[in-house]
């Protein structure tokens, strides 16, 4: 009874953790982002020194592979698949059913169905909630890693890295709108590394 109070408990104080710093992140400012990724020098800044600098994109894998890793193993045990499926196929039948009887103009059976639709709604919430849990748990790795690349990389401005097709490019230049060349490379290793993965925890039988 104890341990169960103490994981309740302790579940309600890392929800709050991972929510302040994603609420932190919009509504601090600069000092905020500041402080949290100073938080992770500590640990990142060592392995900058032992890769070497002009290895950072190799920093960015290895910060992406671990924050894949972490997801992957939140989403595994903090969602219920099975659910989850279940509520997109109900959801994806009821929709089809109810487009067939708008197009035959069935009332009485739309009728029926809009009876259904609150249970629906419902099940769509509680789908909604378990998506929300794994990302405010997420955050507690992912934001402070985040934000100390961010910092770093704002204080090295000259660190470039060869793509393929695009040759070499300094990680701050733009793609396109705000999106800069390292958090390009960043979110494209770590979708990789998360497909890899996910299919071998079985996450969300991928």
């Amino acid at each position: 009874m104890v341990t169960k109070k103490f994981k309740k408990k302790l579940d309600q104080l890392l929800l709050a953790f991972g929510i302040s710093l994603m609420v932190g992140i919009m509504l601090l400012g600069e000092d905020f982002r500041d402080s949290l990724g100073g938080s992770m020098s500590l640990i990142m800044d060592p392995l900058v020194t032992i890769l070497g600098a002009s290895n950072f994109h190799i920093v960015l894998f290895i910060m992406a592979s671990i924050t894949a890793l972490y997801a992957s193993l939140i989403q595994k045990y903090t969602i219920d698949w099975d659910l989850m499926r279940n509520t997109q196929e109900k959801m994806k039948s009821f929709q089809k059913e109810f487009r067939e009887a708008q197009l035959s103009n069935n009332t009485a059976l739309m009728k029926k169905m809009d009876e259904e639709r609150s249970k629906m709604m419902q099940d769509q919430m509680e789908m909604s909630k378990q998506q929300f849990k794994p990302m405010a748990y997420i955050s507690i790795i992912s934001l402070p890693l985040f934000m100390w690349a961010y910092h770093y990389i704002k204080a090295h401005e000259a660190a470039s890295f060869v793509f393929p097709f695009w040759g070499q490019q300094i990680l701050v230049d733009t793609i396109w709108g705000p999106f800069q060349y390292w958090i390009f490379w960043y979110f494209i290793a770590s979708l990789a590394v998360s497909q890899l993965i996910r299919k071998a925890l079985d996450v969300g039988g991928v």
